[in-house]
């Protein structure tokens, strides 16, 4: 039985589907005038949060009076956080039960939203496990077996749990999908969908993503009910503080040297440089290491090992320079970034601010630059637009402005 008849939620195209818009939403200004728990408060305090962002004020709310939420802001204004507290408000931490199921992208992203939850629930004595794939199965089995009150993870190491009966859905009332564009989108739809299937009827589903296209909300109506929903519009999307280049380069193979020169600016503080495939990314470190440059790459094809391995070395600051696939393009936070290269532009403009959003996250400053090829142009003009932004050609000064 399709998961939509189920949830008795209606089907029908959006355009009939009132939407609360961010007006109707009450603006709670302070964490304590939220009516959070004693415990949950002191590890907000002690994470280092003062005051609510703009997303927070209007979200955190809804979702603990468990309302199915669809949440939409930039890159960096603390969406983790929004559901994180929220979930770690409405849990029942007497029973050692999965009582929320959170779905991410990507490994990392999954395993930094378990820390989130673990940094603002430490007086709270919670429970939460990164469930992704290319882990230790037994480890898995293991620790749900345990109790966890929370399960982030990827969709494919989750429904696998949940199939073998060893994830236990009966005590489950929030499913929280982040990054929802990406999630919704081809690759993991059908996978949503089995997990969603397993879910008790009442779950209530909050969706959290910094872009929103229109079919992906028309998918909503399918597994949510009269949804409220929170959203930061596209003009306000700015990319504010970041100052964003291009280096126009006639050739791809002028690429290469456009970075090399660039080599000591990106190591002044971290930098990432953007690919659109893994074997660009292969061939691009090895070329820069021939070229005695110290970078570290990562993607999706690397063993899980490994991949945490760079991270770790990257969030130490060990490395300085890291290539990567949009794999790392969502919800990453390391402090030092601050400066973003495009060695490829994003294959869609959504991805745009993913990537650069990666730099002056929290209204620190930042720096992007998109290497741009002449029949580039049109994209970059295009992203200009979609943003109303402004790319200027790069100053030769590029390393006063970081």
């Amino acid at each position: 039985m399709a998961a939509a008849v189920r949830r008795g939620a209606n089907s029908e195209d959006l355009s009939n589907v009132e939407f609360e818009t961010s007006e109707d939403i009450e603006v709670v200004p302070t964490f304590n005038s939220m009516g959070l728990r004693e415990e949950l408060l002191r590890g907000i305090y002690a994470y280092g949060f003062e005051k609510p962002s703009a997303i927070q004020q209007r979200s955190i709310l809804p979702i603990v009076k468990g309302r199915d939420v669809i949440a939409q802001a930039q890159s960096g204004t603390g969406k983790t956080a929004t559901f994180s507290i929220s979930i770690l408000q409405s849990l029942d931490t007497t029973i050692r039960e999965t009582q929320v199921l959170c779905l991410s992208p990507t490994r990392e992203l999954a395993v930094q939203i378990q820390k989130v939850i673990l940094a603002l629930g430490d007086f709270m004595n919670v429970q939460c496990h990164a469930c992704i794939g290319g882990t230790n199965l037994g480890e898995d089995i293991r620790k749900l077996d345990y109790g966890q009150h929370i399960v982030s993870g990827t969709p494919g190491r989750v429904f696998d749990m949940i199939r073998r009966r060893v994830l236990r859905t009966r005590s489950i009332k929030m499913l929280v999908l982040d990054e929802a564009d990406e999630m919704l989108n081809k690759g993991f739809k059908e996978q949503i969908y089995d997990v969603y299937r397993y879910l008790p009827p009442a779950t209530q589903v909050c969706l959290i993503s910094a872009t929103l296209p229109h079919e992906i909300l028309e998918m909503t109506s399918k597994f949510m009910t009269d949804p409220i929903r929170i959203l930061v519009k596209r003009d306000e999307l700015t990319l504010e503080g970041i100052k964003q280049f291009f280096v126009a380069v006639e050739r791809e193979e002028w690429k290469f040297d456009t970075l090399c020169d660039l080599y000591d600016t990106l190591t002044i503080t971290q930098a990432v440089i953007f690919c659109n495939t893994k074997r660009k990314v292969d061939w691009l470190t090895e070329k820069m290491r021939e070229a005695n440059f110290t970078v570290s790459s990562m993607h999706g094809d690397m063993p899980q090992k490994e991949r945490d391995e760079i991270m770790k070395e990257f969030r130490s600051g060990q490395s300085r320079v890291l290539i990567t696939t949009d794999v790392w393009a969502r919800g990453i936070d390391v402090q030092q970034v601050s400066l973003v290269i495009n060695y490829d532009l994003p294959n869609n403009r959504e991805l745009y601010i993913h990537r650069i959003g990666r730099s002056g996250r929290f209204g620190r400053k930042g720096v992007a630059i998109n290497f741009v090829k002449s029949d580039d142009i049109r994209i970059l003009r295009d992203i200009e637009q979609y943003y109303s932004t402004q790319i200027d050609e790069m100053p030769m000064n590029v390393a006063d402005l970081i």
